[in-house]
């Protein structure tokens, strides 16, 4: 005797005793009506505000403060003491180097940024 037993009309097996229903018919039908009612931009696209573009720059800012300057930034000729012993401080690749620096030196109220950050979207939703 066979425990497998044939889907019904309308159903897709995923294993011997599960079955979950096919309705693309259905939902391509809902999704034709209710296109009238719906964002063109989609249902997950949030607007961008300035709390969104604060957290982007906090994120960016956490990326280079986490950077080493031995495994990472040193092979790659992105040392702090290679750019200021050549007087090229000027310059773009300077000014990025500077910023690094700076992040990394302000990592105690960076954590304190993001610990309030994480509080604001814990209270906010």
């Amino acid at each position: 005797m066979s425990t497998w037993s044939s889907p019904k009309i309308g159903e897709i097996r995923l294993s011997p005793f599960l079955y979950i229903q096919d309705n693309t018919a259905t939902r391509r039908k809902a999704s034709q009506h209710d296109s009238l009612k719906r964002d063109p931009a989609g249902p997950h696209c949030a607007k961008m505000g300035l709390w969104t573009l604060l957290e982007g720059f906090l994120l960016l800012a956490n990326a280079l403060a986490i950077l080493n300057e031995d495994r990472f930034l040193g092979p790659r000729g992105w040392s702090f003491s290679e750019v200021s012993g050549t007087g090229r401080a000027k310059s773009l690749k300077g000014q990025l180097i500077g910023l690094i620096y700076a992040t990394q030196y302000l990592r105690v109220p960076l954590i304190i940024l993001n610990v309030i950050t994480i509080l604001v979207k814990l209270v906010s939703g």
